[in-house]
């Protein structure tokens, strides 16, 4: 039995031919839509390259740019196929071709539905990919004198005050770091010596962090040198008192952001995907139901139209069995030419009479 089975009349057929050329205009607009919404993702993660560790980010903008692509070629494809169709003559010569296109239809739709479901899985790796990339940033904060890395600094500071964040996880790890450039270090200072000396890789370490991590919404002047030292301002506890600079680690705030994009962006491809099935599914059946009239001659008989001609379980069988057929078409190529390569091996025996 054939799966969504419909009956059709000449003014049904008409009607059918003329929704689906309008929705395939309206998925052109939705190809535009998605090619818009890579662009722009891409130009933002572009924007904070320097704290991501590798290109794999670009996987998704990249993909939505690729789909609105062919989302406006297929759609744009399929209208003139529809417009077409009104007229018989017309649409003979694209009957050869519905059928191919269907199928890249199907393909083109399975991989719309993976990059949907991309959008909502990329928070692991964007997480490690920015946990990594900000960590070798912070790294390179303070070599402001060296090619390559002088805009670092700059980079790290507006991202901290864009996004209201301090360090990777927290704050504390500026602590771990020398930040400040030993071009701004006086070493005749005894405490300068000492803090280099008390430390194995000969570092400057201190509990502090850059001006960027201060919140100008405390009220309080920013403490952001000798964080952990209570002694060294009035009234002052590190451990109870609220820190005037942000609690928040850059690496959270940036994985927030993206996630939140790129699953609103999943969630537009889902809505898109599920138009696009239904123009797939509009196309399948204007294309049978053409196909079943039974007099070429009279545009005004009925026709029968359907998505599958048996069931789901059916087609799913018989695709099997060719699946099938054709693995032992090969497996028995493959041994006729074993057999003709072993025949060819042979020598013929020679015998000789004394």
């Amino acid at each position: 039995m054939a799966l969504l089975k419909v009956k059709f009349n000449q003014k049904k057929r008409v009607k059918l031919a003329q929704g689906l050329w309008l929705m395939n205009w309206f998925s052109v607009f939705a190809g535009i839509l998605v090619f818009s919404m890579g662009l722009f993702l891409k130009i933002e993660l572009r924007k904070r390259s320097e704290v991501m560790d590798n290109s794999e980010s670009h996987f998704v903008p990249n993909s939505l740019i690729l789909m609105g692509i062919l989302s406006c070629a297929f759609n744009g494809f399929a209208g003139k196929i529809c417009y077409d169709s009104l007229d018989p003559t017309k649409f003979a010569k694209w009957k050869p071709l519905l059928k191919p296109y269907l199928a890249l239809c199907c393909v083109f739709n399975m991989l719309l539905f993976f990059v949907a479901l991309i959008c909502f899985l990329m928070r692991g790796s964007l997480e490690s990919t920015l946990a990594q990339g900000l960590k070798n940033g912070m790294k390179f904060y303070r070599d402001t004198d060296t090619p390559g890395r002088c805009f670092m600094k700059k980079t790290i500071d507006m991202l901290q005050i864009e996004f209201k964040c301090c360090g990777n996880n927290g704050y504390k790890d500026w602590f771990e770091i020398q930040w400040i450039s030993n071009r701004y270090l006086d070493f005749s200072s005894k405490e300068v010596k000492d803090r280099i000396k008390s430390n194995v890789d000969g570092r400057y370490l201190v509990d502090g962090v850059p001006f960027s991590c201060c919140n100008p919404s405390s009220p309080r002047p920013c403490i952001q040198y000798q964080v952990t030292n209570n002694s060294a301002h009035y009234s002052y506890d590190y451990q109870t008192e609220e820190l005037n600079l942000w609690r928040r680690g850059c690496r959270e705030a940036l994985l927030n952001y993206y996630s939140s994009m790129m699953s609103s962006m999943g969630a537009v491809i889902l809505l898109v995907w599920l138009f696009e099935m239904s123009v797939m599914v509009g196309l399948r059946l204007l294309h049978t139901s053409l196909e079943s009239i039974a007099n070429p001659e009279d545009p005004e008989c009925e026709s029968e139209g359907w998505v599958l001609e048996s069931s789901l379980k059916d087609t799913f069988k018989s695709a099997l069995e060719n699946l099938k057929k054709l693995g032992k078409f090969n497996q028995v190529e493959a041994g006729a030419e074993g057999a003709e390569g072993e025949e060819g091996g042979k020598t013929p025996a020679i015998t000789t009479v004394s």
